[in-house]
């Protein structure tokens, strides 16, 4: 029989999709996978029934349906400034992770090196060994999160072809800074690198921080390729509708890589998403306020078990450190929160390079409730332990 492909050994299955089967197995809380458990606004679910009824059951053009493209660069351009042209700027992907294999698979060649922030999403890596490139890494500092600008400047010095930036961050909820942005974009420019930015958290952002878009800062749009969706703004995370913005010479490539590996999004579903990218600003406004209160009901039950935590700055996850509780690492931790207490976590050695194995993540998309029965199964484990 023959061999499989070896760049697949360097990785393994998502650890996160692998929790939410040991879940669902065992009935548990499942504050592992990152998805929201309410309904996305209800002009969304009525534009959807009327799209099934509308003629869009054949493939959209191939870089994404004109109307959705043109209300995304208009809502792109209202909360950014950076001017999007929905032709020349846009490819419409089969969600972020999509959107990141077509942009890594855009930017690099095999043998690249790719510089990539730990800890980090767990698709980064994947992509970037995929793509044929080499993942450079550099550290994130607990417990801000901030890198050490040498240690990037040293990662810089090894030419990689681009450098991937999560913001907010998941796993760590750091929301980087402009000036953090501007050195970023300085050594990319002085190393001539792609950045390579996932920004589907832009509008869970927890005060006094604010989302700065890397694309909209002077100078960077040409050498910037923006990844989001629409999943975690408007609850729709099975539509798998997400976007890859760039100057029109990335895109015209980038064309090309997604026609051959998905050939197009849904056309019903775009169709019906143009209403919640025309959704008011009062919308966004409202959906802050909401994450912030479910950050604020999660991370008081964490504090109630006296365990340490990360403090989001923006996306919903938070770093809980089990260390106290004598587990062997946050593997057994995890699988046995969910066999014994039922609440499921992913380990937080699956998104570091270092050897951390003390962290376990948990997100807080979920009902109030949920998450206040979710902290108070935590608060049994010291006793039970």
């Amino acid at each position: 029989m023959p061999v499989t492909a070896s760049r697949l050994n360097v990785f393994t299955e998502s650890v996160i999709r692998g929790m939410t089967r040991l879940a669902n197995e065992y009935g548990a809380i499942n504050l592992a996978q990152g998805f929201p458990d309410g309904n996305p606004p209800e002009v969304l679910v009525r534009a959807l029934e009327k799209a099934a009824r509308g003629p869009f059951h054949q493939y959209a053009m191939t870089w994404g349906a004109p109307r959705f493209r043109e209300a995304l660069a208009r809502k792109i351009n209202h909360f950014s400034g950076v001017p999007v042209d929905p032709d020349g700027n846009l490819v419409v992907t089969c969600g972020s992770t999509e959107a990141m294999m077509v942009a890594m698979m855009t930017a690099c060649n095999p043998g690249d090196k790719v510089i990539i922030f730990s800890p980090f999403y767990e698709n980064y890596v994947a992509d970037t060994i995929l793509s044929g490139a080499e993942p450079i890494y550099v550290p994130l500092h607990p417990p801000d999160f901030r890198y050490d600008p040498e240690q990037l400047a040293r990662a810089f010095d090894q030419k990689p072809k681009a450098i991937v930036v999560c913001n907010p961050s998941n796993p760590s909820g750091k929301v980087f800074t402009r000036e953090e942005l501007f050195e970023i974009g300085d050594l990319a420019e002085k190393h001539d690198a792609f950045i390579i930015t996932d920004e589907v958290y832009e509008h869970i952002i927890f005060a006094p921080h604010r989302h700065t878009m890397m694309a909209s800062l002077p100078g960077f749009f040409d050498r910037t390729i923006t990844c989001s969706s629409l999943s975690k703004t408007y609850s729709i995370t099975g539509w798998r509708l997400g976007y890859v913005m760039a100057s029109k010479q990335v895109i015209d490539q980038a064309k090309k890589v997604h026609d051959f590996l998905t050939v197009g999004a849904a056309a019903p579903l775009q169709e019906a998403a143009v209403v919640g990218l025309e959704l008011p600003d009062s919308y966004y406004t409202g959906l802050t306020e909401a994450y912030t209160q479910k950050k604020n009901v999660f991370v008081e039950a964490v504090e109630q078990t006296g365990l340490e935590y990360t403090k989001p700055e923006g996306a919903y996850f938070v770093l809980v450190d089990i260390s106290p509780l004598g587990f062997a690492s946050d593997t057994e931790a995890a699988e046995w929160m969910v066999k014994t207490i039922g609440l499921t976590g992913v380990p937080g050695s699956s998104f570091f390079r270092e050897p951390v194995n003390h962290l376990i993540r948990f997100h807080f998309a979920k009902d109030e409730a949920v998450l206040r029965e979710a902290g108070a199964r935590l608060l049994t484990v010291k006793a039970l332990r």
